[in-house]
């Protein structure tokens, strides 16, 4: 099976959405697709090995859906990051710019011990704010981030210039 030929072909493009002149790379076929989704969390947890990651941290939304079975197949805990206002206790949190915007993120202050390897999913990595703002709260939190993994990487858009220091693994770059 060429799983990078499944995954394209299970992403849609939907033009001018969420705003005019943006491409919106839409997973949904992809995880409505059994043998693309546990292609895509088997890829990634054989990239990285069972057992050498304390914590998965989702980037909301769509990175929580591939973050949580790729926790359970690590045997790890699954760690949310969110938009700012939506985690319920107290947070450390990072503004930062994408494509289309600023947003704020922020993860709980007690999500991560000290020294805990941690890994950030997330569907696509377009122009690296989110990633970047991710692993800045991780290591905030006193988590040693092991790498980024990402479903798509938008390489047009250069989000991997702002991750130099991070070991960046995509399963389709486009």
């Amino acid at each position: 099976m060429d799983l990078g030929k499944l995954i394209q072909d299970r992403i849609r493009d939907v033009d001018d959405y969420p705003q005019p002149g943006v491409v919106f790379k839409d997973i949904t076929p992809l995880l409505a697709d059994h043998v693309a989704f546990a292609g895509v969390v088997d890829a990634i947890v054989n990239h990285y090995g069972r057992g050498t990651i304390d914590k998965i941290v989702g980037i909301e939304a769509r990175g929580f859906i591939l973050a949580a079975p790729v926790a359970y197949h690590f045997g790890a805990g699954f760690v949310p990051v969110r938009k700012k206002g939506k985690l319920p206790s107290r947070t450390h949190e990072e503004t930062y710019d994408l494509e289309y915007g600023t947003e704020t993120i922020e993860i709980h202050l007690d999500a991560l011990r000290p020294g805990e390897r941690v890994l950030i999913v997330d569907d696509v990595l377009a122009t690296g704010g989110t990633a970047a703002a991710a692993a800045e709260l991780v290591r905030r939190g006193g988590g040693d981030v092991v790498g980024l993994s990402v479903l798509l990487e938008l390489s047009f858009l250069h989000g991997r210039d702002k991750l130099r220091n991070l070991d960046v693994h995509s399963l389709v770059t486009v």
